[in-house]
Formats: structure tokens, C-alpha cells, sequence
């Protein structure tokens, strides 16, 4: 059972104040039997009113000044030490702050016991932990922007030299390839800005009550001329109308980016399938495919921006590695999760779940 701080302070100050009383119960009977015994002394066989009455209030006043003394000692003892154990991890916690404040990420303060003071150590050290963790990904995040970067500059760079230079001739299909490289840049570019902006405290959805099966449907015909193209069949699976609390621009986007992996990473002959039912206060909106599937280890990793699964393809045909964590964030923004499952060779199934009412009602 953690003990509270707050209880902690309650019992010291009930002891001080039963500490009290019983130093002054103490004092006063004490200093009453000594004072009655030097009564009968002095006066062994009258009844000295006079000297009952001084005697009495000697007693009096001596276990009032008793009780004073006791109580002092006693709240300044108590006290020494209840303030003793609230200051000394504060101030364990404040050089840890300054610490902190001075970029040591990596201080961690002590937690001892279980009450308010061991839950703000606790904290403290949480934190800590996700500033250093936010340190790191903004230090990846600007390495990963540099290496995006990179290769299509240093690209561009030497085909406009090659042409300056007479080594080539601008064909239409260098130009083309020069073209394609601003292509990727721009789209680079584009997710960025599309992730700076749900990140952003000014984003906001345009929710209303939707048909999600509607939104796949309009999506799905949207996209199918390109996988046709490829080969790959693409289907629909929903069973009457799926209603969900949604942006309807927003999921469209979410469904365009899962089915563009799709199509990147499932071969000729594959099969992508997309699935909305009803399921209590949800919609689960499922994508399917038979694709390549992800190892086990890296399906953590899917929504970490500028992440791929094989860091061998190049950028056309592994895309920026912004696109799930755009998803990730669409549908947290809308109060809904999202899920993965994947074998290789067997394909992948992502699950997202969505309310179907607002629930800020």
C-alpha cells in the first residue's frame, strides 16, 4: 500500500498535537502530586486554604511552562524532520532540472518510496527520457532529410554538368530523367510539409458522419486504371453501408497512401483487397494485400518517418518513407488506431479502426 504524502503530513501533525497533550497530561499530574506532597509537609495537620491554593497554582503554572517547552521541542524535532525528507529530494530533483536545462539528457534523478514526491521523480525521469528520445529523431530526422536530399541534388548536379560540359546531349529522355528527380524532390518536399501540418496545432478535421464503404469505393475507382496496369486485381469487401465519424478528404488520402504501398510492393498477379465493416462504435476499415510482407522486427518501425523496410531500394521505387507516418497520424487524429500484420512472402493486412460518432459529444 503506497503511502501519500499527504497522509504522511496528516499523521506527523496528529502526532505532534497528541504529543502535546500528553506532555501537558504528563506535566500536569506530575507537577500536581509534587506540589500536593510539599503541601502535606509543610502542612501535615491543618487544612491550610492558603497553601492549597499557592501550591495549586504552582502545579499550574509549571506544567503549563512544561507543555510549552515539550511542545516546542517536540514540533521542532517533527518538523526538522518532515521537512528534512520533503526538501531533500526537491533539491535532488532541481539539480537534476538544471542539469537538464544544460543539455545532460541523460540525468536521471533517485526515486525512493511510493507518495507524491516519488511520483514526481518518477515524472521528472519520464521527461527526461522523452526529451532525449525527441533529441535523437530530430538528430535522425536531420540526417534522413540530408541523405533524402542528397542523391537526387548530387544526381542533378552531374547531368546539368555532363550537358554543360558536352558530355551529353540534352535528349528527351535524359530530360526526362532530370525531370523525374525534381518530380521526387517536390513529392519529398510535399510530404513534409503535409507532416509539419498535422503536426501543427492548427491543424483541424472537417469530421461528419460518413459512409466509409462509399469513400473505398470512389478511391478504389479512382486507383484501379493503375493497377490494372501493373496486373494487380483490386477489390472491394464491404457489407452494407459502414458508417464512421470522419474527414472525408483525410481517410481518402489515408486509403490513397496504403494502397500506393500496395502497389509498390505487391507483384504482377498479386491481389489487394480492401474491407469496411461495422463493429460496435467502430469502423474497421482492413487492406489486404500479397505482397513481399514485412519481417517481424520491423513492423515497429513502418511509421517512423523516412523509415524503409529494405534500405536497398532507391526513392522511386521506395518512396520517401513519409507516407505510413502520415496515415499513423490522419487516423490518430481522428481517435483511431491503426495496426499491422505481416509475413514475408505472405503478404501484409493493416487494421484501422475508427469511431462512428463524435465522441468529443
Amino acid at each position: 500500500m503506497s503511502q501519500k504524502l499527504q497522509f504522511r503530513l496528516t499523521v506527523a501533525f496528529i502526532g505532534v498535537a497528541a504529543g502535546v497533550v500528553l506532555v501537558a497530561t504528563t506535566a500536569f499530574i506530575l507537577e500536581t502530586h509534587y506540589h500536593f506532597s510539599i503541601y502535606q509537609r509543610q502542612f501535615p495537620n491543618t487544612d491550610s486554604v492558603q497553601g492549597l491554593t499557592y501550591h495549586f497554582e504552582q502545579a499550574l503554572i509549571q506544567a503549563i511552562l512544561w507543555t510549552a517547552l515539550g511542545a516546542v521541542f517536540l514540533a521542532i524535532v517533527l518538523s526538522w524532520l518532515v521537512a528534512r525528507r520533503i526538501t531533500t529530494p526537491l533539491v535532488i530533483m532541481r539539480k537534476g532540472a538544471e542539469a537538464i536545462t544544460k543539455g545532460n539528457l541523460q540525468t536521471r534523478v533517485p526515486v525512493h518510496g511510493k507518495d507524491e514526491l516519488a511520483e514526481l521523480g518518477q515524472a521528472l525521469n519520464h521527461l527526461t527520457e522523452e526529451l532525449e528520445r525527441q533529441e535523437h529523431l530530430r538528430r535522425q530526422m536531420t540526417s534522413d532529410v540530408a541523405h533524402e536530399l542528397r542523391t537526387p541534388l548530387t544526381t542533378l548536379k552531374s547531368h546539368m554538368e555532363a550537358f554543360e560540359d558536352g558530355i551529353w546531349q540534352p535528349t528527351p529522355g535524359r530530360l526526362r530523367a532530370v525531370t523525374d528527380e525534381i518530380d521526387r524532390l517536390t513529392g519529398l518536399v510535399g510530404d513534409m510539409e503535409q507532416l509539419a501540418l498535422l503536426e501543427s496545432p492548427e491543424f483541424e478535421l472537417e469530421q461528419k458522419k460518413e459512409d466509409l464503404s462509399v469513400i473505398v469505393d470512389q478511391t478504389l475507382t479512382n486507383m484501379r486504371a493503375t493497377f490494372d496496369q501493373k496486373g494487380i486485381a483490386l477489390k472491394s469487401e464491404s457489407v452494407g453501408p459502414v458508417h464512421a465519424w470522419v474527414d472525408r478528404r483525410r481517410i481518402a488520402q489515408v486509403l490513397v497512401n496504403l494502397l500506393s504501398n500496395c502497389l509498390k510492393f505487391t507483384s504482377k498477379g498479386g491481389e489487394v483487397t480492401v474491407r469496411t465493416e461495422q463493429k460496435g462504435k467502430e469502423a474497421i476499415l482492413t487492406v489486404r494485400d500479397t505482397g513481399e510482407g514485412i519481417p517481424q522486427e520491423e513492423l515497429q518501425r513502418v511509421f517512423e518517418r523516412f523509415y524503409r523496410v529494405d534500405r536497398s531500394r532507391n526513392r522511386q521505387s521506395g518512396g520517401s518513407g513519409i507516407g505510413l507516418t502520415i496515415v499513423k497520424k490522419l487516423v490518430e487524429s481522428h481517435s483511431g488506431s491503426i495496426r499491422i500484420e505481416s509475413k514475408p512472402g505472405m503478404g501484409t493486412c493493416i487494421y484501422i479502426h475508427l469511431p462512428n460518432q463524435n465522441n468529443l459529444q
